[in-house]
């Protein structure tokens, strides 16, 4: 509450407050302090507000209010009556002030805030402006220089801005003494410094009750320590010591003009009256109430204002003690999670450590096991070359033998012998190798470790009831990352982060149409990067990620546009063509193909069209037989081993060196003039927006659309046989055809 009894311009209790026509306080000697003289002519001035910052008032509208009476004390410079009595407990300028009131109460309908009284203009004591209320308008009064459409009121000789709301009050006079004493405030106030027992504070142990306060120090002293730190002498002479607030003391409020005691309450200038008040001309028409009943009535309203303000205070104070315990329990809630992570982490490492145990337990055993292999290996050598060292030797012994008759009875016997010993020496010890390596052939796979012990992270969990047993939550949204992601050709690859404290078990990864479509599903797995081939070239598709668990499915993530190519860019597939079995060759990065035999063998290109206008060439290589390259599309179950446009499934015109022919389903038809010999192209223009086929020859027209009601997927293709090589080129932008234009 004593923020409450603080001044908003010297932030110390009140000292003879006074209360403006806003229903806000000032003591008197700050008022004092900050009105300022009104001279028609001049600029309004700027106020001080209550932090100490400056504000230019600048105002638009007018509210007014007086008090009737004799206005206490003269204008004497920009303080009437002196500032020396500013803070005294003692001061008797409240006094001089009167509180007599009269006239009616307006109010404005813009502004309920703005409910402040208009008295008559011949008292014309006090008028306050506003800067939100709507302009009162005053006869013979004129605009304010400076300031917009504010109107001061006749006679004003100071005025004041409000520290706290701002509104501009004007003074006759006698300036700011003619505002009401505030008594409730006061009298709050005594009662306050009573409680409180203000004590010294200079007092080092058992504080005595305080006699004097220093203005300047803003420090109280008791007897003895006033003349041991604060002596009346020195630059301390000049402080002034006022004493403290007394007790309260009860009052009773008497009319300002009659001085009699205030019995009535005017209902309709909302003021105190005696039964002088009540005689004269202002009341006779107004509602007049008994002042005990009026202030029984507000005390009433206030008492169950305030029993509604307690109860939400209560409820406040209620919820204030739930945060506090809530903190106390995430305090320890956190320590047992920080504990059980602790010793996760403690068990995670120990595995690892009884997982190193085993590995170089493994390690050690292939080591004896390699040693020994390399022992058995090395005493069957030495066994061989003990073997070999004794019938070396033997042998020598026998070439020493002179008797012929006796080295014959053994020579043949000891040359075949050391023949049969030398080729299995070549086989076993000559051309052998160690039978195993000294070099470890093994290689530790922890790269899935690492990129699990990097990922190692918190996942959310479902809030549960205690003794409920805890689940993971619904993952969070995946984040699309646009610098991985693209789109090549008619291929787009869409990459996602996963998303943070998410226990995740896939992904569901969706495109739109190409058009703005619908989304439909095209991946679902564990990886966060995909690649989706086949779509329409010329497109935007957005793409959207969500990710999935036991739980349900999280959010989706954000989208992104993905624009693939205008004009598309394809070469000839081998595996689409047949595979290796076809007898087609391809060279040059799979653009040219040629083939050995006789028979027709169909190449089709690598992407397959269903929407948009495509073109692509072929020119011809080599082209020495009296044969008939066909070329146009196919869909992806063609037969491989017929002339393009024998079945069903294909779409052709086939060429020889004088003519060409449309054909499909082994039905052609409208004949062409021109042919072509080595060097020449052939174009193929495929438009499904008008879902039709039409060819060129050498960049003219070979005849009119050659096949129309082209519905579903198509590849580029081509049927060639012995003697024709072609290469085909692609990324080309269409022609502009005449028919097309004149249809």
């Amino acid at each position: 509450m004593e923020d409450e009894l603080r001044c908003p311009t010297c932030k110390q209790l009140y000292a003879n407050p006074v209360l403006l026509p806003c229903f806000h306080a000032l003591c008197l000697g700050c008022a004092l302090d900050i009105q300022t003289p009104y001279n028609q002519g001049a600029g309004l001035p700027v106020a001080t507000n209550g932090s100490g910052g400056i504000s230019t008032v600048g105002l638009n509208g007018l509210h007014g209010s007086s008090n009737g009476g004799a206005a206490g004390g003269a204008a004497g410079g920009n303080n009437p009556g002196g500032s020396g009595t500013r803070h005294s407990s003692h001061s008797s300028a409240a006094s001089t002030a009167s509180s007599n009131t009269g006239s009616e109460s307006v109010t404005s309908d813009q502004d309920q805030s703005d409910k402040v009284s208009i008295f008559s203009e011949a008292d014309s004591g006090v008028v306050c402006c506003s800067n939100t209320s709507r302009p009162v308008s005053y006869a013979g009064t004129g605009m304010l220089p400076g300031v917009g459409n504010v109107v001061a009121p006749p006679g004003a000789a100071f005025c004041l801005t409000c520290p706290l709301c701002r509104k501009l009050v004007f003074f006759d006079d006698g300036g700011v003494r003619n505002l009401p004493t505030y008594r409730a405030m006061e009298a709050i106030v005594d009662r306050f410094c009573a409680r409180e027992a203000l004590r010294c504070q200079m007092c080092e142990t058992d504080p005595k009750v305080a006699s004097l306060i220093c203005e300047q120090c803003e420090i109280r002293y008791c007897d003895a320590c006033r003349e041991l730190c604060h002596p009346a002498r020195g630059p301390l002479a000049k402080h002034t010591l006022v004493k403290p607030r007394g007790a309260a003391q009860q009052r009773e409020s008497v009319c300002g003009e009659h001085e009699e005691a205030l019995s009535q309450y005017c209902l309709s200038c909302k003021a105190p009256a005696c039964g002088l008040c009540l005689q004269e001309q202002r009341h006779q028409t107004h509602d007049i109430q008994s002042i005990n009943v009026t202030c029984k009535a507000q005390k009433t309203e206030l008492s169950h204002n305030l029993q509604q303000l307690s109860e939400k205070a209560r409820s406040t104070t209620e919820f204030i003690q739930r945060l506090k315990g809530m903190s106390d329990k995430v305090t320890e809630s956190c320590m047992e999670f920080e504990r059980l992570v602790h010793d996760q982490c403690e068990a995670l490492i120990q595995a690892i450590h009884d997982r190193r145990e085993y590995l170089l337990e493994a390690i050690r055993m292939d080591k004896d096991t390699k040693i020994r292999i390399l022992k058995d290996q090395q005493s069957n050598c030495t066994g061989k070359l003990q073997q070999t060292t004794g019938l070396i030797q033997f042998c020598i012994e026998a070439l020493k033998e002179t008797d012929s008759a006796a080295f014959l009875q053994v020579g043949a016997m000891l040359i075949n012998r050391v023949a049969n010993t030398d080729m299995t020496w070549h086989q076993e010890v000559t051309n052998a190798a160690p039978r195993v390596s000294p070099i470890v052939d093994l290689n530790l796979d922890d790269a899935a470790l690492a990129r699990a012990i990097d990922n190692l992270n918190f996942i959310q969990m479902k809030a549960v009831k205690d003794g409920d047993e805890r689940c993971p939550a619904a993952p969070m949204t995946p984040t699309i990352l646009p610098t991985d992601c693209s789109a090549e050709n008619n291929s787009v690859t869409v990459a996602w982060q996963p998303p943070n404290h998410s226990f995740v078990e896939g992904y569901v990864l969706e495109l739109d149409d190409g058009s703005g479509g619908e989304f439909r599903e095209v991946y679902c797995g564990k990886e966060t990067i995909c690649t989706v081939d086949g779509l329409h070239f010329n497109s935007m598709y957005n793409a959207r990620v969500k990710a999935f668990n036991s739980a349900g499915e999280g959010e989706y993530s954000e989208l992104i546009g993905l624009q693939t190519a205008e004009v598309a860019w394809f070469t000839f597939d081998p595996v689409l063509s047949g595979g290796a079995g076809s007898g087609l060759i391809f060279s040059k990065n799979n653009a040219t193909v040629s083939v050995e035999g006789w028979e027709h063998r169909v190449a089709l290109g690598s992407v397959g069209f269903s929407r948009g206008v495509h073109y692509w060439e072929f020119t011809i290589d080599n082209y020495t037989a009296d044969t008939d390259p066909a070329f146009g599309v196919a869909r992806i179950d063609v037969a491989r081993n017929k002339m393009l446009g024998k079945d069903e499934k294909s779409f052709a015109m086939y060429i020889d060196r004088q003519r060409s022919w449309f054909q499909h389903n082994s039905i052609h038809e409208r004949r062409v003039e021109g042919g072509i010999t080595t060097g020449s192209t052939i174009g193929v223009l495929l438009d499904l927006e008008r879902h039709t086929l039409s060819f060129l020859v050498n960049e003219m027209p070979q005849g009119s659309v050659a096949f129309r009601d082209l519905y579903g997927v198509f590849y580029p293709a081509v049927s060639i046989n012995r003697g024709v090589t072609l290469t085909m080129h692609t990324a080309l932008d269409a022609p502009k055809m005449d028919y097309f234009l004149s249809g």
